[in-house]
């Protein structure tokens, strides 16, 4: 399992972090793999950045907004110190934080960011261990002012983190972001605190409101073996955990890492969850839609070499319960798994599509099939196709065998679409471990 850190955030600006980055994404070409395999080889002990932990950037509904007095007309943060923790996959002795405005309505400025260990090593703590707390720097400065719509990627920072560690980032925010739309991930499934303040390092944040969602932090990233790489999974809210337990670090990617983690030939294979709840290949909705968010999710991730495509049911259970409009859905959501293969193999990525799991007696539901007919289609051209570098049966793996347009009752959280922690451990032991390996082609 992935181990858990405390990181303080401070805003100020980041400087030119990005251009010390070792080939900015996964690997684009041979030349520019070629490229970065040098760089990790001329590294101290033949490392290279890989990322350990993400999280997708969506523009924040008024709904999972900071409670007043965290959000106020026009300024969200003032004079506020935000907690929160994250549940990483590889380990590493230096690391970077990542901080989004991909949506933000203004430049978001942050006062100064600090890292640190919780005080009991889970995910959801308040509290870290006294002492712990080191400055994060941006460009030599301790904080950082994000453009809109940009990210910034901080100095490396000398903070030793072992694989399933969980990290707490704090910022402080002097003056808040002067507007209400922006950047978060509502999905977090991690609680997160706010304070009015600056309590950056301070070892507890008693009084302080909570949320479970995070906000600014996109991603960490780590100095690991020249071997390690990741594996990103690109999904909905399945893959965001709906159904799992807050804190609990139990979604299937999450479980995915912990079967990784136990075999030597797979335990150097991060898996970076870019998923959220609502989202669709084919249009935007709770996010933007899977083919816009390829080269930000994906390709601009260090160290990745595979791709999981587990999304659909969303594209499927929105387009009317038509003949015409299940027969159109169902021809564009295939063609835009050619896309996503064709574009992630021209970056050398392999790509692993997941069939869609059942949703008979959900909202999706229509008393006419067709939705079922049209998961059915998609399920059969992504196991037959030959387009995938391997298929995860997903369906199989989930779906009541006496009645196979539903999830088995032990599997289902209750509403007949998503899963329980046991389900998405189902999902989890249905991956093959061969697929992650330092030679898995």
């Amino acid at each position: 399992m992935a181990a858990t850190v405390t990181l303080t955030v401070t805003a100020a600006a980041f400087g030119g972090a990005l251009a010390d980055r070792v080939g900015a994404g996964a690997p684009a070409t041979a030349q520019q793999a070629s490229a970065a395999d040098g760089a990790a080889a001329a590294g101290p002990g033949h490392e290279h950045w890989v990322d350990t932990w993400t999280s997708m950037p969506q523009l924040t509904e008024p709904g999972n907004m900071p409670p007043a007095p965290y959000t106020q007309d026009g300024a969200v943060f003032a004079d506020t110190t935000l907690r929160q923790t994250v549940h990483v996959t590889l380990g590493g002795r230096t690391l970077r934080l990542h901080l989004s405005n991909a949506f933000g309505g203004t430049a978001l400025p942050v006062t100064a960011v600090s890292v640190a260990r919780p005080a009991d090593g889970r995910s959801g703590a308040r509290a870290i261990v006294p002492g712990s707390a080191r400055p994060v720097t941006f460009g030599g400065r301790p904080g950082v002012t994000v453009p809109v719509g940009a990210q910034m990627v901080a100095d490396p920072l000398d903070f030793p983190v072992a694989a399933g560690e969980t990290l707490t980032v704090t910022m402080y925010l002097a003056t808040g972001q002067h507007s209400t739309n922006i950047t978060s991930h509502p999905g977090s499934r991690t609680t997160s605190y706010m304070l009015r303040g600056d309590h950056l390092d301070d070892a507890d944040l008693d009084g302080a409101a909570s949320v479970n969602h995070w906000y600014f932090l996109s991603a960490v990233e780590v100095q690991a073996p020249a071997t390690d790489r990741a594996t990103v999974v690109l999904g909905d809210s399945l893959a965001d955990g709906r159904g799992s337990t807050d804190n609990g670090d139990n979604r299937w990617p999450d479980r995915l890492r912990a079967r990784l983690a136990r075999r030597a030939d797979t335990a150097g294979t991060a898996v970076l969850n870019q998923a959220a709840g609502g989202n669709r290949v084919l249009n935007d909705g709770l996010g933007p839609n899977a083919l816009s968010r390829l080269d930000r999710d994906v390709f601009a991730q260090p160290g990745v070499t595979s791709l999981i495509v587990s999304e659909g049911v969303n594209d499927l259970g929105t387009a009317d319960a038509t003949a015409a409009a299940q027969q159109a859905v169902t021809a564009d959501l295939i063609d835009a798994y050619r896309q996503i293969v064709l574009r992630a193999h021209a970056q050398g990525i392999r790509v692993y599509g997941a069939t869609l799991t059942p949703f008979g007696g959900s909202q999706y539901d229509d008393a006419a099939g067709l939705r079922e007919a049209s998961r059915q289609a998609v399920n059969d051209w992504i196991r037959t196709s030959g387009q995938f570098d391997a298929v995860l049966d997903f369906d199989r793996a989930a779906g009541d065998p006496q009645a196979p347009r539903r999830l088995r009752s032990d599997l289902d959280v209750g509403d007949h679409l998503h899963f329980n922690p046991t389900g998405y451990q189902a999902l989890a032991d249905a991956v093959p471990l061969r697929l992650f390996g330092p030679g898995a082609r």
